[in-house]
Order: structure tokens, then sequence, then C-alpha cells
């Protein structure tokens, strides 16, 4: 990032900080709030599921539309809003241990996530430029793994106190982190619709239908939204029930007296840790503005998740279910910034946060229509079964990636996949 002009630099560390300390903080509710509902408010499988459900509805019903705001209005605007209402969200959810409070923290902090969604990836890249932000989105990743340990670190002594205690936390802090956006964040290289075209709805309207259009004319971006909704479909069910797999299905060792949170804790920090190693390797090695290289990467990182997600619901013992969780973790934290940056590749700046909030919708679609058939396997066949399941679901997305492959391999359409 070297050669970025002096305003660039200023966007770009303050994109990092900005993500980085979202990473930080949210790692406080994570690292043990499936702990908490577990154990302190003693959910069910299906219950589990239903909490996501719920957060995956509010996703689905306000993504496009807060995209669209952050289009037509204001990144920045969007952002502050976003990360104040997920801040509340988390602390209605820490402070009242029960099954209401969790559905309705989720609807509070879903809707803010949508305001987030699409317009820190849409914010940087107006500010920096499409082809240096490959670069930022994987930095990014990098350090929200490297806080992500810190933040465990810090949630397994807060929550060995009290259990609550680190998701209250996050959610101040989410608050916090959106005052200082309010006084900080410049927004220079994005321009909103002049104020006497701003007829909201018709707007609105325009440009939602010109991220329809852009989806229509770019297959590529089709694949794309068709590998989001299989991965929708079947993270639902191994985020709601990973842990609980963990803590029901095995004996955890007696190492220490390590309390439960402080097991699923050192589990994620050392995910954290090959997470943030796996990444630096990439960022040295990856063609980052090759379109059909990041579609190959894609496509072997989905294959080992796969594989990975079986042997994890099958495992026979601790160990072997823990190794399989952190290459779940690695490659998840690999696909996440590949996935931005071939999207954004094939993205027009004015409506680079709808379509990008498009594909946030479509995968929370996928975890609406995953999670309660999954959450219903579980409460009826058990964890294992219903883990099995979301490892099958997501078998399709390495058919997704090879149909674009195939389709790169064609001269006369390789012009047509890159817009």
């Amino acid at each position: 990032m070297s050669r970025l002009t002096s305003r660039k630099m200023d966007a770009y560390r303050l994109y990092l900080l900005m993500t980085g300390a979202s990473s930080l903080f949210i790692t406080f509710v994570f690292a043990v709030n499936m702990v908490y509902q577990v154990e302190r408010v003693g959910l069910s499988p299906l219950q589990l599921v239903l909490v996501g459900t719920t957060l995956e509805i509010a996703v689905f019903l306000f993504e496009v539309p807060t995209g669209i705001v952050a289009d037509v209005y204001s990144r920045r605007l969007s952002l502050i809003i976003g990360y104040a209402l997920m801040g509340a969200g988390f602390i209605v959810e820490g402070a009242v241990p029960s099954f209401a409070a969790i559905v309705l923290a989720q609807v509070m902090w879903g809707i803010g996530y949508t305001f987030t969604s699409g317009a820190h990836q849409a914010w940087i890249t107006d500010e920096i430029g499409e082809e240096k932000v490959g670069r930022a989105f994987l930095r990014s990743s990098q350090i929200g793994s490297l806080l992500g340990i810190v933040g465990t670190l810090i949630a397994i002594t807060l929550g060995s106190l009290q259990i609550n205690l680190p998701i209250v936390l996050g959610g101040a802090l989410h608050i916090w982190l959106a005052l200082l956006l309010a006084l900080k964040m410049p927004e220079t290289g994005f321009k909103p619709t002049p104020r006497e075209d701003r007829n909201t709805f018709q707007q609105m309207g325009h440009t939602l239908r010109a991220g329809v259009k852009l989806i229509r004319v770019r297959p590529v971006l089709l694949a794309i939204l068709g590998i989001g909704f299989f991965f929708g479909l079947f993270s639902e069910g191994l985020d709601r029930l990973g842990t609980a797999h963990l803590l029901e299905s095995f004996t955890l060792p007696d190492f220490g007296g390590l309390q439960p949170v402080a097991w699923m804790g050192l589990i994620g920090i050392i995910g954290g840790l090959l997470s943030a190693g796996a990444t630096q390797i990439m960022m040295k090695r990856l063609n980052l503005d090759n379109s059909t290289a990041l579609a190959r990467v894609s496509f072997a990182f989905s294959g080992v998740m796969t594989a990975a997600v079986f042997v994890f619901a099958i495992a026979g013992n601790f160990v072997l279910a823990v190794l399989a969780n952190w290459v779940i973790a690695v490659m998840r934290s690999l696909i996440g910034p590949v996935q931005s940056t071939w999207m954004n590749q094939h993205l027009d700046s004015n409506v680079r946060a709808t379509v990008i909030s498009m594909s946030g919708q479509v995968d929370a679609v996928g975890q609406i229509a995953g999670g309660p058939p999954v959450g219903f396997i579980g409460n009826t066949f058990g964890i294992r079964a219903a883990l099995v399941t979301s490892s099958l679901i997501l078998s399709p997305v390495l058919l997704l990636y090879a149909r674009f492959l195939r389709r790169e391999r064609q001269p006369v359409e390789v012009g047509e996949v890159a817009g």
C-alpha cells in the first residue's frame, strides 16, 4: 500500500481501525455467547437455530434497503447507524438471559449489521480504488483474526467471572465505535445522489433496478450469489450447533480445571492464529487481480471446508473434532476476503453497496431456509446428524465454482464474464 496518497492512506488506516475494532469487540460477544445460550439460558438445539433464523430474517428484510441507503445517501452514515444498533442489540442479549430477549437482540443487531454490510467494502473501495482494495480486504481479515485472539483472551477472563459480561462490554464498545466514526470518518470518494434528485423511493427503486440489471448481464455475479446462497444454507447449522457439539458430544479434557468458556476460547485463539498465518501466506502468493485465480482458490478452499465439516460431525474424539474445527475456521477466514475481492472486481461504484447487500440477502435467505430443518434434525436425531446434513448442503458450491471455471475456459465468453 506504499503508493497510496496521504488521503488514501488515512482512509486505509481508518478502514483497518474500524474493521479491526469491530472484529475485536464482536469477539467479546461471540467468544462466549454460544456457551451463554447453551449453559446459562438453556436453549435447545432447535431454539439455538431459531435464534439464528430470527437474525437472518432481520438481515433478509433490511439488507437491500440499507444497502441502497449507503448508495444513495452516505456510506459513512450507514456505518454509524449500523454499529450503534449492533451495540444496542448485544447489550440487550447480555443483560436479559431469556429466549425472548435473545430473539429481540437478534432483530436489533441484525438490522444494525445490514447497515454495515456492503457499506464498509463500498466505502474503502471508493476511497482507495479497486486496484488496491483486495489487499485491504486481506489485511483487514488478518488483523481481525489477530485481534480476535486478543478479544477471546479478554472474553475468557471476563466470562469466567460473569458469563454475560463480555457480551455487554462488546455492545457498549460498538456504540463507542459509532461515535468515533461520527467524529473522524471522511467520505471523499463517494458521490451521493444530488439532493434535488432524492425522491427517496424513486431513487431507491432506480438503484435497485440498476443493481439487478448488472447482475443479469454479468454471469459471474450470478455465480457468486448462487454460491452465497449455499454458504448461507449450510452455515446456520454449523454456527449455531458447533459449540453445542463440542460441549455435549464430548467430555472436555480435565486440564487445569478449565471451564467450558475457557476451552471454547482457547480453541478460538488457536484458530485465529492459524487463520492469520494462512492469510499472510495467501497475500504473498495469490494474484488478487485475476478473477479466475480467485475462483480456483475459492473452489479448493470450499472443498476442504466441506470435508472438514463432515469430519467435525462424525469425529469420535475431542482432539479430531477440534482439528477439524480449526480447518473450518481457516478456510472461512480465507474464503471471505477472496469472495469480496472477486465480487468487487465486477461492480460499478453507484450500485456497489446495493449488490453486496443483495449478496448478504441471498446468504440470509439460505440461512433462513436451512436453519430450522437442520435444527429439527438436531432435536430429533442429534447434533451429529444435523452437522452431517450441513456438510452435504455445502457441497453444491463446488459445482457452481466448476461451472464458472469451465465458462472462463471458453474464449467467446471470457469478456462476457469479465463484464
